[in-house]
């Protein structure tokens, strides 16, 4: 199994490319079980959770070609088995998006429950009753959602009684073929969602609301055809921004958008951090020194809770505490254990933790959790003093593209361990 080990102590000076958003990139290949296509996805990630909805699209009897030097994806054909196994799903809980589009299209479907990190129950309840609501029978059976729509899905006003990417980006994508009209209440206001309704409407979609809590939608008899490109992925810019300010540098994130990182660039620049949009991309730099912030993550556009991790990383070394409370994931806190190996000074209780800054960190074999996780040991190691090996980094290869290159290429000291 492959580490990643860093020497701490280089300030990081220069650019770095982000890729297309993972978050986007699945609910969008996803979509396109709802049309012979082909649809083209354009600034595609490398990623093993794109592989792997890859290889789910393939099993269910789509073609899935990609282009490694144009960095698009292109998906076609028309789904012949409607059954997504449980060894395809339990690697990636964001598989469970192919439930909408196939019962939308074909009227039935059959989904293992899924798997992926272990970092809360993340229920699929608000999928099935939405789409119950919609006209669908719903049954679970050995550990497998059977949803059949014999007489097709039909549109509904849909209230979410709390607020779900997942669970609004599939009831988006079985409107798009409903009979109807659907409206979506309480709907998540993520940039991946935006970017997955404006694929839809280039498929042919009718849709009005994008890039608000309420969605209308308005069914067609049939999606064509269309080329989309993917968003920059803002989970990505926003954790190179955090390696900027730990290790005191400045980074271009080329293609990063402001808008698109909510509250994580406020809270930034609370804690000490200039972050500012320039010609190709947005600007972090780190001139004095950081001071502690506070944090609750929220659905968009407050602070994403894939991003509680990098900044806990990043107070672990600011002057005076911070207080980061998560209200999204009950057992996101498992990095907390490593970092403290680390020489981090954190206490937490149930939905939150105080982190005391310390003058410096100490580099320490580590243990990644889950991808986020990963990632904040990382980080940590670029500001410790002395080696940091991190270990079980396949999480980290399910959502950063080759994170340890595009370190390095801005003068990390960091480099990939091959397993043993």
């Amino acid at each position: 199994m492959d580490r990643i080990l860093i020497r701490g102590g280089r300030v990081l000076s220069g650019s770095i490319p982000i890729s297309g958003a993972k978050n986007a990139a699945l609910p969008l290949m996803a979509a396109g079980l709802l049309s012979d296509g082909p649809l083209t996805l354009t600034n595609a990630p490398d990623l093993a959770d794109v592989a792997t909805m890859a290889g789910l699209l393939g099993h269910h009897g789509l073609t899935v070609s990609r282009d490694t030097s144009a960095r698009s994806i292109t998906i076609s054909g028309t789904a012949t088995d409607l059954e997504a196994p449980y060894d395809l799903v339990r690697k990636m809980r964001a598989s469970v998006l192919v439930l909408g589009p196939l019962l939308a299209r074909h009227g039935r479907a059959r989904v293992s429950l899924p798997g992926g990190c272990a970092i809360g129950t993340r229920p699929v309840d608000l999928h099935l009753k939405a789409l119950e609501q919609m006209g669908a029978e719903i049954e679970i059976t050995a550990g497998y959602i059977e949803a059949r729509a014999p007489g097709g899905l039909k549109g509904a006003r849909i209230i979410f009684p709390q607020v779900s990417v997942g669970a609004t980006e599939n009831i988006l994508m079985a409107a798009a073929l409903a009979r109807g009209q659907s409206e979506i209440m309480n709907a998540a206001r993520e940039p991946e969602i935006t970017d997955l309704a404006a694929c839809l409407m280039r498929m042919g979609a009718r849709i009005e609301g994008i890039g608000t809590d309420r969605l209308v939608v308005e069914g067609v008899a049939s999606l064509g055809a269309a080329t989309h490109p993917i968003i920059a992925d803002r989970i990505e810019a926003g954790t190179f921004a955090c390696a900027a300010a730990i290790t005191g540098g400045s980074l271009l994130l080329q293609g990063a958008r402001l808008d698109h990182l909510g509250a994580v660039t406020r809270t930034l620049r609370e804690a000490g951090v200039d972050a500012a949009e320039e010609e190709g991309g947005l600007r972090v730099t780190r001139s004095n020194g950081l001071r502690g912030a506070d944090v609750m993550t929220e659905p968009f556009p407050g602070f994403a809770t894939d991003m509680q991790a990098q900044f806990m990383a990043l107070m672990c070394v600011a002057e005076g505490a911070s207080m980061i409370t998560e209200t999204i994931f009950e057992n996101r806190f498992m990095h907390v254990p490593e970092l403290s190996r680390m020489g981090a000074r954190i206490n937490f209780h149930g939905a939150s933790a105080i982190v005391r800054g310390v003058k410096h960190l100490s580099g320490a074999p580590v243990m990644a959790t889950d991808l986020r996780a990963s990632v904040s040991l990382i980080l940590a190691g670029l500001a410790a003093e002395g080696e940091t090996i991190v270990n079980r980094v396949y999480h980290l290869d399910r959502g950063y593209e080759r994170v340890e290159a595009k370190l390095a290429a801005v003068g990390a000291d960091i480099e990939r361990l091959a397993g043993r």
